[in-house]
């Protein structure tokens, strides 16, 4: 397989040695505990901020280093990698905070980001409709004007940090009758124990267990003006401007565990014998594994490539769209055919394949459906 091609300094290489020495003590140990538990503890948060692992990306003053995306890059490797699917660093520090770091003025920033950075306040992204998923525009929650308030009614499902959360980022339409629909939505700040914010049940996936996922409703609840980010209106236009960092988001952790899962295989085949030899040994099995590797390493050398061109402040939105549809799509393949490669063993809970397998699957699914890439690819053709 390529090797990362990422400028990586020596600062970067010690990031993710802490990093990885806090995910070995602070999350592996207690992760199966935290899969039936539906949840993380809120103290992980706490030691993850201490640590300086929240947000460092903001700046000093909000008690971030004004790091670059590689942070991210490593932590997003390091945790998938790790199996730690239930702790939503990077929806936190790479998706929801930023809203507010991009499109808050300065008293929304003093207000909010220093509790994301020292994991006091923990952020969810509150978007998705029980019929408005894909197709935002549809969505019915609304934030109507009221005097020096906002009154938000209606329901969010599928919301990531649904339980835990502090701060929620709500889409709402603050212009129901607008006219395009999208063009009456807007992003508010909804903080947790706000009258008429209640949390739904917590929603029992296949995957990702540790992860809370969880429904939200907005009954009367009235917020300040002021929770408004950047306007009314606005938000779809927000939501559109972190297309970039979210889709690219995601396909650093596909990449991440489709290297992850070959890396397993390699090593089980190896010691896995059948008919008196290694499986590694058979023909089929080796091009088996080389079909994979080759993927695998395709898919490092186009996310080098973009990272580093979101690095240089390039737009790349197509090209994010297109390694969100192909890798995730990729880094599925490899995970069901390296847990065939495990045969009955990779169905066993035990064997650490099994739960790439089924918390992978979700990748094309989550932050844009493959349909939906595809759609926004198909758009950009024959564009200059």
């Amino acid at each position: 397989m390529l090797k990362s091609k990422l400028p990586f300094t020596e600062e970067h290489n010690m990031l993710r040695d802490t990093f990885r020495k806090f995910i070995e003590k602070e999350v592996t140990p207690h992760h199966e505990q935290w899969e039936k538990d539906g949840k993380v503890p809120r103290e992980l948060w706490l030691k993850a901020g201490e640590n300086g692992f929240l947000c460092p990306w903001a700046d000093e003053k909000y008690g971030g280093i004004g790091a670059d995306f590689l942070y991210s890059v490593i932590m997003i490797e390091e945790l998938t990698k790790a199996g730690a699917s239930g702790f939503a660093l990077p929806l936190h520090n790479d998706i929801v905070v930023p809203y507010i770091y991009a499109f808050g003025n300065d008293e929304q920033k003093e207000r909010w980001v220093p509790g994301c950075v020292s994991g006091e306040q923990i952020s969810a992204l509150a978007m998705t409709e029980p019929n408005a998923g894909s197709d935002v525009q549809s969505m019915k929650t609304t934030a109507i004007k009221d005097g020096d308030s906002y009154v938000i009614n209606g329901q969010k499902t599928f919301i990531s940090n649904g339980l835990l959360a502090d701060v929620v980022v709500v889409a709402a339409k603050t212009d129901p009758k607008a006219d395009p629909p999208y063009s009456g939505i807007s992003l508010i700040v909804v903080e947790r124990d706000t009258p008429g914010f209640e949390r739904g049940k917590k929603i029992q996936k296949i995957g990702m267990k540790a992860q809370d996922t969880a429904e939200l409703f907005f009954d009367e609840c009235r917020v300040p003006a002021g929770n408004i980010l950047g306007g009314e209106g606005s938000g779809f236009f927000m939501m559109m401007q972190k297309l970039q960092p979210e889709r690219l988001v995601c396909a650093i952790g596909g990449q991440a565990a489709a290297e992850k899962c070959l890396d397993l295989t390699i090593k089980y085949t190896k010691e896995r014998e059948q008919f008196g030899r290694p499986i590694f040994n058979f023909q089929h099995t080796q091009f088996l594994l080389a079909d994979l590797a080759s993927e695998v390493s395709v898919g490092r050398a186009y996310m080098d490539r973009l990272i580093q061109d979101h690095l240089a402040g390039e737009n790349v939105v197509t090209e994010t769209c297109m390694a969100k549809l192909w890798i995730c799509e990729m880094a599925n393949r490899v995970a069901d055919r390296c847990l065939q490669m495990h045969g009955g063993y990779g169905y066993c809970e035990e064997y650490p394949i099994s739960k790439f397998w089924v918390d992978g699957r979700i990748q094309t699914i989550f932050a844009g459906t493959s349909e939906v890439m595809r759609l926004i690819i198909a758009r950009s053709l024959g564009k200059d």
